[in-house]
């Protein structure tokens, strides 16, 4: 992949348009946004500096005439935080500037503390000039046909143009706080990460341990952080859900901080039963977007149906009128709420400490219907790379794939990456040197199914048994595990089963043919999409893997 002059460009593939209208992108259109001059690959999307600098220059000039320009000056991160960043961004969307005054700590006191190159510059425009020639819909301008994110990441800017939504325009969120933040990580050795952070006390020795888990969006991860457990003897409290920087302190221990101020959840699949701090984070003070509306004046999206009266009128994303047991959804697959992280009722004390918490154990995982079981802990921080990087997922709404598709998602980053994965994954294995005490790495998969599409794991509350299972194996416990091709397996008696009746044994089982078939499609993947920038040591857990799976019995 090239990096030399080159600036990664995100096509987000028109999401705006689709958001806001229902409407049903074309490849055709696409490709002429590419404008045949971008370098397509899975893993990033790259164009040089000169075509960059014209494709850019034919969208700004004029573009915020007759709205109101805001000036955002953010932190992410704790103010003044050891780990924390600055950012400055420019819009012209009141959503916008609602939306970040929750997700970041906008401050005007950081004016003060401003040099002349050490914050990250956003720009963003809705590209939408009053008087406007085009109509809106539904009150949200956008100009999808020109939609352009893009990054330079040496020079720390961020340029959006054309959409209005999330992660779009939201410039502290992915933009700055992954692909942006990747690469400063990169300069000054640490991580940033697409993983959520918690706190897991137990409550009889009073010890508490901390946990990052990444996960592809829209696979559990704001379910996790604020898990209600389902048996006693934990208590969890949230850091953060969604990303996480990551780095050593002089001791050499790993430490977390969450760089956001706020949730940016997806909504529908949350309620009371699957998640209901996050129900009780967002009752005031929060932000929807594209969910529907009851005739009360309440909220409403799928997952929903046993909390609203079934006679309630309601009113779709798309303004059309519905009520529970119609045809279609009520709000759109991926909106989402924003909510105040402070009003979460599990937050714990710490969360706003500028040094972080310490960092236990990191968990990758993804939504993998066969083959792959519950949970395995990796057997050394090069083989959880090495993991890591061949995470695969069924696409999700989030995603821009359609169908039940399992997708590749290395790290959890697939869409959030600025710089060489290669140079990242490297970048990964140069963190195991002294003084560093790297933590455990483990997989797990929540999603698991039997012959007839039934979920053989509960999940939700009931994944605190594997925690628990991973923060005793962080402890050093023996005889709970057992060695297998992939990984340490819990064994059976060391799990916490009590009122809960699985099908252990498929649950756990590794079929060999499938796992055969995974990891030579993941070298396929490796050598398409990184090529010679692979690592070597990557290479060589992948060799030993696939070794020990041959000598699987059937």
């Amino acid at each position: 992949m090239r990096t030399a002059s080159c600036v990664e460009l995100t096509l987000l593939m028109l999401l705006e348009w689709r958001l806001r209208h229902g409407y049903q992108q074309k490849k055709s259109m696409i490709q002429s946004l590419m404008l045949g001059k971008v370098s397509k690959v899975f893993l990033g999307q790259w164009i040089s500096e000169p075509e960059m600098e014209k494709e850019m220059n034919d969208r700004y000039p004029g573009c915020m005439a007759g709205r109101t320009m805001f000036v955002i000056p953010f932190s992410m991160g704790p103010i003044g935080g050891p780990i924390s960043k600055i950012g400055v961004q420019l819009t012209d969307s009141n959503y916008v500037l609602l939306c970040m005054k929750i997700m970041t700590r906008v401050s005007p006191h950081l004016w003060e503390t401003l040099g002349d190159n050490d914050f990250v510059k956003c720009v963003h425009s809705v590209g939408c000039p009053r008087p406007v020639k085009r109509k809106v819909m539904n009150h949200w301008p956008c100009n999808p046909e020109r939609i352009m994110i893009a990054h330079r990441p040496e020079q720390r800017e961020i340029m959006s143009y054309g959409s209005g939504y999330g992660g779009n325009s939201l410039l502290g969120k992915k933009c700055f706080a992954l692909r942006i933040a990747s690469v400063i990580a990169r300069d000054e050795g640490w991580l940033a990460e697409h993983m959520l952070i918690m706190g897991l006390q137990n409550e009889k020795t009073g010890e508490e341990k901390f946990i990052c888990a990444a996960f592809p969006s829209a696979c559990g991860k704001t379910n996790l952080a604020m898990l209600e457990p389902s048996i006693p003897g934990y208590k969890v409290r949230v850091v953060g859900d969604d990303i996480a920087w990551l780095k050593f302190d002089r001791e050499g221990t790993l430490r977390a901080i969450n760089p956001e101020a706020g949730f940016f959840g997806v909504a529908p699949g949350t309620n009371f039963k699957t998640n209901p701090n996050a129900m009780k984070t967002f009752q005031k003070n929060s932000i929807f977007t594209n969910v529907a509306e009851t005739a009360d004046g309440g909220f409403f999206w799928e997952g929903m149906e046993d909390e609203v009266d079934k006679n309630m009128a309601i009113t779709t994303w798309l303004n059309q009128k519905w009520h529970i047991g119609a045809p279609g959804k009520a709000a759109h697959p991926n909106s989402r709420f924003t909510a105040p992280a402070s009003q979460c009722p599990i937050i714990h004390p710490d969360w706003e400490k500028p040094e972080g918490v310490p960092i236990s154990a990191i968990i990758f995982g993804g939504r993998r219907p066969t083959g792959v079981p519950l949970v395995f802990e990796t057997f050394s921080w090069e083989h959880g790379v090495m993991v890591g990087a061949c995470v695969k997922s069924e696409a999700t709404a989030a995603a821009e794939f359609k169908g039940k598709v399992i997708m590749h998602d290395p790290m959890a980053m697939r869409p959030f990456m600025g710089y060489n994965f290669g140079n990242y994954l490297q970048h990964w294995l140069n963190l195991n040197a002294k003084p560093h005490k790297v933590p455990k790495i483990f997989h797990v998969n929540w999603f698991r199914v039997d012959s007839e599409g039934s979920f053989l794991w509960p999940g939700f509350g009931d994944n605190i048994r594997v925690l628990d299972w991973v923060l005793r194996r962080c402890a050093g416990e023996q005889g709970i595990a057992e060695k297998s091709a992939i990984g340490y397996i819990p064994t059976k008696e060391s799990f916490n089963l009590t009122n809960i009746d699985l099908k252990w044994d498929e649950l756990f089982s590794l079929p060999k043919p499938y796992w055969l078939d995974d990891i030579r499609e993941s070298r396929r993947f490796l050598e398409d999409q990184v090529g010679t920038d692979v690592p070597k040591t990557i290479w060589k857990e992948i060799e030993d893997q696939e070794k020990r799976i041959q000598a699987m019995t059937d």
